[in-house]
């Protein structure tokens, strides 16, 4: 009975012989795969590619108005906006500044006739818009200048008296220009030089000492008979040569001022 026992004992024991169990090996293989694809990533994303690096920053900096390299170099072709963009994007800025410049001096030229026609002196001057800026020219110069003479009648001086708030508020830069008729100066007056240099310095005294515009925004010219507005030898056309214009200058651009002239021919009329 005993050697029974022993038989089914052994039987029991071979039948529950079993392989080995290796299924843990998939589950790691599983994870070897997975970390095998993080270091290929990582090792991917690690590797930057310098001078492309410095291109892209340098491009971006430049886009922004600041250089980040050594004299000045221009990234950005390719990288940011294409050089073509950058050059309709700077035509239409240079046009919308013209037209805004142009648009300011209209406005002061308005501000300067209305404070004139208040003071009941509509009609005094003229102007001209140009790509100098806005040219405030004194005219009938019987009323503000007597032949040979620099000095300033009591109705220029209402005339200044009237323009010199707006020109003081406006803050450009202004050329005073004396001219003179063609026709020889006399004592005490040596050339026409001095005549037409005489009359601008009395206006920009003027405007300095009484209108309080800063002299270091002032400039007194003579130009003697050298631009005369009208040919002849009639007493209306001395008049007219013998005048000072006042030249509010526009601080734009000499691109932005070369715009203003055309500006001005098709600006529509009020």
């Amino acid at each position: 009975m005993s050697s029974s026992r022993r038989a089914r004992g052994r039987g029991h024991d071979e039948g529950e012989h079993d392989e080995p169990d290796e299924r843990w090996a998939v589950s790691y293989s599983d994870m070897v795969t997975v970390l095998m694809c993080l270091f290929i990533v990582l090792y991917a994303v690690s590797i930057v590619d310098d001078t492309k690096y410095e291109q892209l920053k340098n491009g971006l900096a430049e886009a922004f108005g600041q250089s980040q390299t050594p004299g000045g170099g221009d990234f950005t072709e390719g990288l940011v906006i294409p050089p073509e963009l950058l050059v309709e994007e700077g035509v239409e800025d240079v046009a919308a500044r013209a037209a805004r410049e142009r648009d300011d001096l209209e406005q002061m030229k308005q501000q300067i006739t209305s404070a004139l026609a208040a003071q009941g002196l509509a009609g005094t001057v003229d102007f001209v818009i140009d790509e100098r800026g806005l040219k405030v020219g004194l005219v009938g110069a019987e009323t503000f200048f007597t032949d040979n003479r620099t000095d300033l009648s009591a109705k220029a001086d209402a005339v200044l008296d009237a323009i010199g708030d707006v020109l003081a508020a406006a803050g450009n830069p202004l050329s005073i220009e004396g001219h003179a008729d063609h026709r020889a100066a006399v004592a005490p007056y040596e050339s026409n030089w001095e005549l037409s240099s005489g009359r601008a310095t009395k206006v920009a005294r003027y405007l300095v000492e009484h209108e309080g515009i800063a002299g270091s925004r002032v400039q007194a010219v003579g130009y003697s008979d050298q631009r005369p507005l009208v040919e002849g030898d009639t007493a209306e056309d001395l008049a007219a040569n013998r005048r000072v214009d006042i030249v509010v200058q526009s601080t734009e651009e000499e691109q932005v001022r070369a715009l203003i002239p055309g500006l001005v021919q098709t600006a529509p009329r009020g």
